[in-house]
């Protein structure tokens, strides 16, 4: 799937991953709008990495060309 597929279901909720990168790295996952110390925040990707945990996420012009997007059961 390319990233803009991936993009609505990521929206809906959905849990994806680029099949070429084969390392630690679970899943990406869109975060909505929320607060943080009564300050808006803005809606942002976060990536599960396997023994690491959550870090911010941001697709390179590689990750968003890339063709190997697939949802996460």
């Amino acid at each position: 799937m390319t990233f803009e597929e991936v993009l609505p279901l990521l929206k809906s909720g959905k849990k994806v991953i680029r099949d070429g990168w084969g390392g630690a790295e679970l899943y990406v996952k869109l975060v909505g709008e929320g607060t943080h110390d009564e300050e808006k925040l803005n809606p942002y990707f976060l990536i599960n990495v396997e023994g690491e945990g959550y870090t911010m996420f941001t697709p390179t012009v590689c990750d968003i060309l890339a063709e190997d997007w697939q949802v996460v059961k």
